[in-house]
């Protein structure tokens, strides 16, 4: 089964700005994964190609980073997870930016099912919250804040 799964939120903010956040990415200040409310993204090294980590149960390697660019992580769990999920800073003029999360995979085994009713549903609201977090940090505000679905909680409970 493949998968192409886009989140993105323009910025009233220089890419500049929105590339510093990147750049926080699973370190002590991060400003982009939303830690608070899900589990924190986290590598065996700074944020490198070659860190190997993840979030949760969700398993992958840093596989290509540009600073304050582009970050891209290629998938090693959970199993029958076959490709990448990416963040990438992508400047509009002078005052404003687009921060676009890309995941492109093919599914195979438990996980052609688990997707669509478990992960999916789970990832849309994290990036989501990410992309809250960015605006904030980059405005002071969210114009039109994430609200979590009535099945996003109730996985989030069973999930604990």
């Amino acid at each position: 089964m493949g998968v192409y799964n886009v989140h993105e939120r323009s910025l009233a903010a220089k890419s500049s700005e929105v590339g510093a956040l990147l750049d926080t990415l699973s370190g002590e200040e991060d400003g982009l994964w939303p830690r608070d409310s899900w589990p924190p993204m986290a590598f065996d090294g700074p944020l490198a190609p070659g860190a190997a980590g993840g979030h949760g149960p969700v398993r992958y390697t840093v596989t290509a980073y540009v600073p304050a660019t582009w970050v891209r992580f290629t998938f090693t769990g959970p199993s029958g997870f076959h490709g990448f999920h990416e963040y990438a800073v992508l400047p509009v003029d002078e005052t404003h930016t687009i921060l676009r999360h890309t995941l492109a995979m093919n599914t195979s085994g438990p996980a052609r099912l688990t997707w669509p009713l478990v992960w999916r549903p789970l990832h849309d609201a994290l990036l989501e919250d990410s992309l809250d977090r960015a605006e904030r940090a980059c405005t002071g505000a969210v114009e039109h804040p994430a609200r979590r679905s009535s099945y996003v909680r109730l996985l989030r409970r069973l999930a604990r």
